[in-house]
This record gives C-alpha cells, structure tokens and sequence, in this order.
C-alpha cells in the first residue's frame, strides 16, 4: 500500500468533486424551495422524462430506491408530484410532475442553467474532456 495515497485515488476525488458541486448547487434550490438533493432529482427526472417509475429513477440517478419513494411521498404532499400505480405493472409506482411541480420546474430550469454554464466557464478548455470522461464513467456496466 505505500503507492496508495487517497488524495490520487479517481473514486474518491470524483465523490469529493460530485459532493462539494452538488452542495453548491443545493442551496439555491434548498434556499428557494426547500427540497432535498433527492427531491431535486426527483423533480428534475420527472422533467426530463414525462411519467415514469421509481424504479427508474433510482436506477438512472443511482439511488436507492426507498429514498427515490420518500422523496417522491414528500414530493406528492407538497403537490409538486402525482403517484399512480403502473398500468402493465401493479409492483411499480408511476411518478408525474402536476401542474405545481411543473411551475417548481419553471423557476428551476433557468437556475440550474445558469449553474452549469459557470461551471463549464470555471473549467474553461477542461469542460468538454471532463464531460467525455464523466459519459465514459457513467457508461460503464456495473
């Protein structure tokens, strides 16, 4: 282990990175809002993708799927999401943004542009490698 050193270790610099970005950005929406990271992306999911499952969710933004379900309960008491049960499926929960969910999304959109477009001007001519690199990551199977 003596040319192991954590500071170089790809998994834990990309975790550290992903959790200090995605603090920054929470607060905007926290602030805003009030939503969890896991609501966001429950919310920003839903907007993207028109009706769709818990399961899904969970597994395109690798959480677990109880933390997909409470967020999306919170979600529903709020009247930011509509649940129903899958039509082809009775095991699955349907996810759909309502009317003030999609309002949520509205105000949302342009925060989370804004966000990435200082993100990707920080970075600068490091952007687009980085990008490629994370799709690459983010492809693999397992």
């Amino acid at each position: 282990m003596d040319d192991f050193r954590l500071d170089d270790f790809l998994p834990y610099r990309l975790a550290v990175a992903a959790g200090r970005v995605s603090r920054d950005f929470a607060r905007d929406y926290r602030d805003r809002f009030g939503l969890t990271r896991a609501e966001w992306r429950v919310i920003a999911h839903l907007a993207g993708s028109g009706t769709v499952s818990v399961r899904e969710i969970a597994d395109r933004a690798d959480m677990e799927k109880s933390r997909v379900s409470r967020a999306a309960a919170r979600l529903e008491a709020a009247g930011h999401v509509a649940k129903r049960v899958n039509a082809g499926d009775k095991r699955l929960v349907d996810l759909t943004l309502t009317e003030s969910g999609h309002a949520m999304v509205a105000e949302l959109a342009p925060i989370a542009t804004a966000y990435q477009r200082q993100l990707v001007a920080e970075l600068g001519a490091d952007a687009a490698p980085l990008l490629r690199a994370l799709d690459l990551l983010a492809s693999r199977d397992g």
